[in-house]
């Protein structure tokens, strides 16, 4: 597992234009950050968007998508795709896949996935392979694939796979290069997400699990602000998805639908959204590095939706320098 402590910076909105992400990238630049994460986008295409700030003077910045959607690429695209970020930007990529919403996955392809645990390995095994530079011969229940990449010399691209319970963590752990994780608290990941990831990389001989990065929320205790609100702000939508709120409960985190400060309180309590001064923050998130996990991209979702893109990068800044 790497030994990088440095936190990675999640850019964790939709953005309309790349423009807006450009203050992120330089965050990245300028203060050692490990990596620019994106989440899957349907305004700016997330790999058209980290190409454009390749080519805007961020080229040298490691980047991350976490996660995109299955249906939305054949794989044969997304292992192109992945490629060409590492090819532009000169660094190492983290390309990350995930199911999506069964609703999305049936208006897509005419039908829910009935085995989303298959779907994923199928997919990240036949990823993988191209970027490997192997032919793969694939006629699965979800994709079809009799091809290979042309060659191209390109830093290493990790696949990675969207996980948030143990039984695709067990699939994870068979395929994938680093098991992505959302609202995930320590605990959780210490004591069902890192054995089942430990259970999938064994039972495929794998001489080791896939790496954790982990997505945390977090915003700076300051005069004036509503912790709870921005927890809730940050968070919100997510607790609407029935997987997030199955894995939430598995943690012992006492989320209540009809008691949104309740909630809040369970969020900071469990440190699924963590607060405090920057020093208090890092050591909450050493907390989520002793548990197992080898990457935190710091989520400032609740401050940015509150406050606005300079209040999360100052936020991000001050808390990158009290983990160096």
């Amino acid at each position: 597992m790497s030994a990088n402590t440095t936190p990675a910076v999640l850019y964790p909105l939709q953005p309309d234009h790349p423009e807006l992400v450009a203050p992120f990238a330089a965050l990245v630049q300028r203060s050692g950050a490990r990596r620019l994460w994106l989440c899957q986008s349907f305004k700016a295409e997330p790999h058209q968007v980290l190409a454009y700030l390749a080519g805007a003077g961020y080229g040298d910045v490691s980047v991350g998508t976490s996660v995109g959607v299955m249906p939305l690429r054949h794989p044969y695209e997304a292992a192109h795709q992945a490629r060409s970020l590492a090819l532009l930007t000169g660094r190492p990529v983290v390309a990350g896949y995930g199911i999506g919403t069964p609703d999305f996955v049936a208006a897509l392809t005419g039908g829910p996935y009935k085995s989303p645990r298959t779907a994923v390995r199928d997919y990240l095994t036949s990823v993988r392979a191209l970027l490997d530079g192997e032919a793969v011969d694939h006629d699965g229940p979800y994709h079809h694939l009799d091809a290979r990449l042309l060659p191209l010399d390109h830093e290493p691209v990790e696949v990675g796979a969207g996980v948030l319970r143990p039984g695709m963590a067990r699939t994870a752990g068979e395929v994938a290069d680093v098991a992505i994780t959302w609202m995930t608290p320590p605990a959780y990941v210490r004591d069902v997400l890192v054995p089942a990831l430990q259970e999938g990389a064994d039972a495929a001989g794998r001489p080791e699990r896939p790496r954790v990065a982990t997505a945390v929320h977090v915003a700076l205790a300051r005069p004036g602000r509503d912790l709870r609100r921005t927890a809730l702000a940050g968070a919100g939508e997510h607790l609407k998805g029935p997987h997030y709120a199955d894995m939430l409960r598995r943690a012992g985190v006492p989320i209540a639908p009809a008691d949104a400060s309740a909630t809040a309180m369970a969020l900071l309590d469990h440190s699924v959204v963590v607060t405090g001064t920057p020093q208090e923050i890092a050591e909450r998130l050493a907390e989520y590095r002793g548990s197992g996990v080898d990457e935190i991209m710091l989520n400032p979702a609740g401050v940015m939706l509150t406050e606005g893109v300079h209040a999360a990068v100052e936020d991000m800044e001050e808390i990158i320098a009290a983990c160096g």
